[in-house]
């Protein structure tokens, strides 16, 4: 394994392991103090974790009792198998290769010879997987892809089979089992293309060192209080499809910065201040001034449904709720009148009362 590959393994590896040890070290803590949400789920039973508990590791705990024959492995491959990954671990257009690049010679150093070569066509999963509990565990965790953990577990033991059969790690007439799967580990063609010797792997079953990959020290001064997200569009996007500010929608809160200018400038042609809000029409009347300057006509009409609700039948539906009535304009929302949403609209809290006396009152016109 060329070592710029054998870093890039190590990183990601031990990014992933030091977050599932914190995960597990926080669980384990609250388990141990008995503390969990008031009133939001319960302890898992015996029976709950050992469904999840089914990984398999490299030294083969966690591996059930059971075998499996190539013959059988081929029956289940050719039905539930071969439309994803070819009869013969070819594959199809959409997946790897699983079988090929791997020789006799492979078989006898550990080593894949060919993922030394950079005008391999490409790495199949034999030339790059280095231990058969890899294979094992993923095929009895994720396949097959349409009903993932429904092979039994001699069928898992069987495609395992199938599959270093393909790549001539095991006879035609092998049964792959419990008892035997340590001597087959001996003929995995990258067996020793991956190292256990560093800090990913700490336990002194695999011979790692103890000592992690990446030490750190943490910084408990000068920390910000606030954390200020934002956002900025670089100088050479900012008019890249014309100017925002006259590209608006008709309807909401859609305002578009004026991308002709540079960021904070006041516009080329500044907005005329905005007219002060209507009077509040008399009792009954509509307030169609308002209506109209706020857009609200583009989407609703007095007596039939539009692009959303009449106002008739707000009124019908909310009678005597301004209150209800005025907050909803503002924020706007889904799902009362159907799946088309009103966007929160920016009228001013007095235009929207007006609005919701309005509609609440029967919204004559």
């Amino acid at each position: 394994m060329s070592s710029w590959v054998e870093k890039k393994v190590r990183v990601i590896g031990a990014l992933a392991l030091g977050a599932a040890m914190l995960s597990a070290q926080a669980v384990h803590a609250q388990a141990q103090q008995g503390q969990r949400f008031p009133g939001i789920g319960r302890a898992a039973t015996p029976a709950e974790v050992a469904a999840w508990d089914i990984d398999v590791r490299p030294d083969f705990k966690g591996l059930p009792k059971g075998s499996g024959s190539v013959n059988k492995g081929q029956e289940v491959w050719e039905g539930k198998c071969a439309s994803c990954h070819g009869i013969f671990g070819e594959s199809n257009e959409v997946f790897s290769p699983l079988v090929g690049g791997t020789t006799a010679k492979d078989i006898e150093t550990g080593r894949v010879a060919n993922l030394m070569r950079a005008d391999y066509p490409g790495r199949t999963t034999l030339m790059k997987v280095a231990t058969v509990s890899t294979l094992w565990d993923y095929i009895n965790r994720a396949m097959p892809w349409n009903a993932p953990k429904s092979l039994t577990t001699e069928e898992v033991y069987a495609v395992t089979a199938f599959l270093l059969n393909l790549g001539q790690v095991v006879p035609d007439d092998f049964v792959l089992s419990d008892t035997n799967i340590a001597d087959v580990q001996k003929r995995m063609p990258n067996r020793n293309g991956f190292t256990t010797a560093h800090g990913m792997w700490p336990g002194k079953e695999f011979k790692g060192t103890g000592k992690p990959d990446v030490n750190g020290t943490a910084c408990m001064k000068d920390c910000a209080v606030e954390a200020k997200v934002a956002s900025m569009l670089p100088d050479f996007a900012r008019n890249a499809h014309g100017n925002l500010a006259e590209q608006n929608r008709l309807v909401g809160a859609q305002h578009g910065a004026d991308t002709t200018r540079p960021p904070g400038a006041a516009p080329a042609t500044a907005r005329p201040a905005a007219a002060p809000a209507p009077a509040a029409p008399a009792a009954g009347k509509a307030p169609t001034a308002l209506l109209q300057k706020n857009t609200c006509t583009a989407c609703h009409a007095p007596a039939a449904k539009l692009v959303g609700p009449s106002w008739a039948d707000v009124a019908k539906k909310h009678a005597g709720k301004a209150d209800y009535l005025a907050d909803k304009i503002r924020s706007g929302g889904q799902g009362v009148w159907g799946n088309i949403p009103m966007p929160p609209q920016t009228l001013s809290a007095e235009e929207a009362r007006t609005i919701a006396n309005w509609l609440a009152t029967g919204a004559a016109p």
